[in-house]
């Protein structure tokens, strides 16, 4: 090869890498823009009254297809049976996880009638780890907790996602108590996102509200009414979201709410809210 012919062999594979360089960088730049744009999570909450429908049918099916109806990436489930008689000995938070190709977490809190019963979640996010924790009993009212759940985000970080279901008597005492202990437990500057669901058995203008709003946001946007399912008239079932923390780098908010119509399948309508993962400083 003469000397002529080397410089040119040499400038086409120059032109060649720079080339290739330029596409790669071009290819990595909308992956990199994707990542850092805001990341959209559908949740649904829903006391599902073990199953069974105002028509007295027990029927997970049925439950499941609302669910699936939402596209829902996090389920917040109430009055879930684990092989109790009452519901056919079915463990239900393993059948609904199976119906819906969802990972599953149960907290059971009371024992009955040979099983369990208490609060679920369902992901289609990876679950890190769950926790049941037992809520306040004031004055002899049936058991309640809290089921905390960490879950793994597509784009990378953790969120905590938490559901409950307060006591439902007359007098609010438990329910205050309840609200006091989940403000201590989990409103906390944490890094990861925080998300409170379920059946709060109070409506929002109601002290309970007012001790979860000096910690939590309750979105101007979820004012849809839950009970009777029929004809509903009152609001006691909820998503929350945990105040900003300007440090952690991921932040979330609520950008749409609605409450589904079916007023079949249980004796309470279910809630869902957009949520939007925000990464980066707040501004």
């Amino acid at each position: 090869m003469n000397r002529a012919s080397f410089i040119y062999l040499a400038a086409v594979l120059m032109a060649a890498a720079l080339a290739g360089s330029e596409t790669q960088a071009q290819a990595q730049a909308p992956e990199a823009a994707s990542a850092k744009s805001p990341q959209r999570i559908t949740v649904v909450s829903y006391n599902i009254h073990h199953g069974e429908g105002i028509d007295g049918r027990l029927d997970l099916e049925r439950i499941a297809t609302v669910i699936r109806e939402t596209g829902a990436d996090l389920v917040s489930l109430q009055e879930v049976d684990q092989s109790v008689s009452r519901s056919e000995n079915v463990d239900q938070p393993q059948a609904f996880a199976k119906l819906l190709e969802m990972h599953v977490a149960f907290g059971g809190n009371i024992d009955l009638q040979g099983g369990k019963y208490g609060n679920a979640v369902l992901s289609r996010f990876p679950i890190v780890a769950h926790k049941n924790h037992l809520l306040p009993n004031t004055g002899g009212g049936e058991q309640r907790g809290i089921l905390e759940v960490d879950v793994e985000l597509p784009q990378g970080g953790q969120l905590k996602f938490l559901a409950t279901h307060l006591d439902h008597r007359s007098d609010p005492a438990q329910r205050l108590d309840s609200a006091k202990f989940i403000n201590q437990a989990f409103a906390i500057e944490t890094k990861v996102p925080v998300c409170l669901t379920g059946d709060l058995n109070a409506v929002p203008d109601s002290s309970v509200l007012g001790v979860f709003r000096k910690h939590w946001t309750l979105p101007d946007s979820q004012n849809g009414l839950t009970i009777p399912v029929g004809t509903p008239k009152q609001k006691i079932d909820y998503i929350l979201v945990g105040s900003a923390m300007p440090d952690s780098g991921i932040h979330l908010r609520e950008v749409e709410s609605r409450v589904l119509d079916e007023a079949v399948a249980s004796d309470h309508r279910a809630i869902l809210s957009v949520l939007e993962v925000t990464r980066g400083a707040v501004k």
